[in-house]
């Protein structure tokens, strides 16, 4: 069973957010506080942590660096109400791992703990098989039926990405933020180039396609 730990304040949405898993298949303990989270996870071991914010005392982003300085794999979702650019880089810069802001729809929300846990479980087995495609986390390599494509570095981030998230669509901006750094002046083109460089490279995968986003930027879409 998935144990999923809820850090949040109020009380009624924890409530509701623990009940919401709990009729999704997933085990969930709430707490109000990051202390109390402290001393559950002192004696219990978590999949999965949902936190918000602003919380008394120790805000979400000491929270999330604390959690990220012990556990460097655990996937952290935060649940807020800040929708500013600076709450979310603040955030992603403390190690957390997806963002979501109040009020949030419960079933986006299942989607995307899912989409964490086999993110995570993924990074875990160090591989991931999509149709003829493996890609290998040990030694950052892709091969299609058997035999291995030259792929650079960022290109297997990208793409590894792309894969862990299939039908979620990246903005240019995420991508860039995430794979060439919040402070890089290199152009959002940059982006589309690296992409229809690693379509020619994947044109023999047969298990997905990476689709443009018209406005807004690429996801994958898994072939039947």
């Amino acid at each position: 069973m998935i144990n999923i730990l809820v850090v949040e304040d109020d009380v009624k949405l924890n409530e509701i957010v623990c009940t919401y898993l709990e009729n999704n298949g997933y085990m969930a303990k709430g707490c109000f506080n990051p202390n109390e989270a402290y001393d559950l996870m002192y004696g219990n071991l978590y999949d999965l942590i949902i936190s918000d914010i602003m919380m008394p005392e120790i805000d979400g982003f000491e929270f999330a660096e604390t959690v990220r300085s012990l556990n460097a794999t655990i996937p952290i979702l935060f649940m807020t109400a800040r929708d500013d650019i600076t709450s979310k880089q603040k955030g992603f810069r403390a190690g957390i791992d997806d963002y979501m802001v109040k009020p949030v729809d419960l079933d986006e929300l299942v989607l995307r703990v899912a989409a964490l846990l086999r993110r995570s479980n993924i990074l875990d087995e160090k591989k991931m098989i999509v149709g003829n495609l493996i890609l290998d986390a040990d030694d950052l390599s892709a091969s299609i039926n058997g035999e291995e494509i030259p792929i650079t570095l960022r290109e297997f981030n990208i793409l590894f990405k792309l894969l862990s998230y299939p039908k979620k669509a990246f903005s240019r901006s995420q991508l860039m933020d995430e794979f060439w750094g919040l402070e890089s002046d290199t152009n959002l083109r940059a982006v589309d180039v690296y992409i229809n460089k690693l379509r020619e490279k994947l044109s023999d995968c047969d298990g997905f396609e990476i689709v443009t986003v018209r406005g807004l930027g690429y996801k994958v879409v898994l072939l039947s």
